[in-house]
């Protein structure tokens, strides 16, 4: 990855969070450890609670990825890599819910007995688990449908893609907001497609506003802490597929009318037993279904 930033246009609604963080890293250069390190928010830290800084990417020392982050809050970055530089990024907007994901992890981790694996392979032996794909689906393709309206989220939690897209249109318009935490799904929006499609969580937030940075942060604090509960999810059927070229001004390459979205190759039809992924509400964890827990064997 040379020109890092050249198909970067920060006018797309993808970069929506992350267009202050790239303004920052003006620039050709691609951004090292160091200046990546220099966006991370005051007291940001891992999940075992050590200071939180990119550093140069090595062999771990004896000790598994998430491990090595958990207990040094040293995050191995790759030089001029992309994903890499993105997983930074998130790290920097997400910073309470990317350590409660850390150490979420590292428990798993432990009751596994896979804690002390330094390579994948013998890291996956012992089996990764249902919450640790769920937490890998977040990192890596995870979204955030944030909400004043719950129409929208119920649709696309039934996978109701005409009404979400298409009867609800107004409605994205000031009352949803789309902001991306997977980094590799911030990396493939680069260079978009229309099948590209997210792994989302669906929150409901009651706010006057969910513009500027005080709704973000307060749903970063919300999953981190409800994550850190085990109240969040418990397996990857908790998260709703999001194809991103149907949400409103998200895709310019052919009209977003009812034709576009009989395209099952993108807007797959729901089984005839789906259940709906649960709807949850950022102020009041009450209200979430099952608190927000979905059992490993349920289908959604």
């Amino acid at each position: 990855m040379t020109n890092w930033n050249a198909n970067i246009d920060t006018r797309q609604p993808c970069w929506d969070g992350y267009r202050d963080l790239l303004a920052r890293l003006h620039g050709p250069d691609f951004p090292d450890a160091d200046r990546l390190s220099a966006l991370l928010p005051a007291g940001t830290v891992s999940g075992g609670g050590a200071p939180l800084r990119f550093v140069a990417a090595g062999a771990l020392p004896g000790v598994a990825y998430e491990r090595h982050i958990f207990a040094t809050g040293q995050v191995p970055t790759r030089e001029r890599n992309g994903h890499d530089l993105f997983n930074a990024l998130a790290w920097c907007r997400w910073p309470l819910l990317k350590a409660a994901m850390n150490a979420a992890h590292c428990h798993q981790l432990n009751k596994s007995g896979a804690g002390c694996q330094t390579t994948y392979k013998a890291a996956h032996q012992t089996g990764r688990g249902p919450l640790r794909d769920a937490l890998t689906l977040l990192d890596e393709s995870g979204a955030l449908v944030i909400a004043r309206n719950r129409n929208v989220l119920q649709t696309l939690a039934r996978r109701d893609w005409l009404s979400a897209f298409q009867l609800l249109r107004c409605a994205w318009q000031g009352d949803v907001r789309v902001v991306l935490c997977g980094h590799a799904l911030l990396e493939k929006s680069l260079a978009p497609y229309k099948s590209l499609t997210a792994h989302a969580l669906l929150l409901h937030l009651a706010a006057p506003s969910l513009q500027g940075e005080a709704p973000l942060r307060q749903v970063d604090a919300a999953l981190a802490e409800r994550l850190s509960a085990d109240a969040l999810f418990a397996a990857p059927s908790a998260l709703a597929p999001l194809p991103l070229a149907g949400i409103p001004g998200w895709w310019s390459g052919a009209p977003q009318d009812a034709a576009f979205y009989v395209d099952v190759a993108v807007f797959r039809p729901p089984p005839v037993d789906l259940r709906p992924a649960p709807v949850h509400s950022v102020e009041n964890p009450q209200l979430d279904p099952g608190h927000g827990v979905v059992p490993p064997g349920a289908r959604y």
